[in-house]
């Protein structure tokens, strides 16, 4: 169910177009030395207008294009905090007696990944079972 309170749709492209153009113009003045604009306000609007066309028609393909990689990105991000996780873990232990606990991750960075991978996917696993 929409908000009471939230624009329709022809009223949110036109106030998206509005601001398009408020920004093109701000980095025009202001961020000159990087984004260079002749042609003044319809240059303005021109410019607004290509973003927002853009934002609406080529914006949901990209997204569609590149969810492998957002996925993969994600995947990727979760291995490394997991092998934060074990270098925390391995700190810790190194600090300990060895007679009573060692540590080591043989492999190189496959045996790392192996084990960020294997805890994480345990630990999701503990979660979702233990909720």
């Amino acid at each position: 169910m929409a908000d009471e309170h939230s624009l329709s749709l022809p009223l949110r492209i036109v106030t998206k177009f509005a601001l398009n153009i408020a920004l093109v113009w701000v980095l025009a003045t202001y961020v000159s030395a990087s984004f260079v604009m002749t042609g003044g306000l319809g240059a303005s609007v021109v410019i607004g207008s290509l973003l927002t066309l853009m934002n609406i028609i080529v914006r949901p393909i990209l997204h569609i294009i590149t969810l492998p990689l957002k996925l993969f990105a994600t995947v990727i991000a979760l291995i490394l905090v997991q092998a934060v996780f074990v270098q925390l873990i391995m700190m810790i232990v190194q600090r300990m007696d060895p007679a009573v606990v060692t540590l080591q991750i043989q492999g190189g960075l496959a045996g790392w990944a192996l084990i960020a991978i294997i805890f994480g996917l345990a630990n999701w696993a503990m979660k979702v079972a233990l909720k």
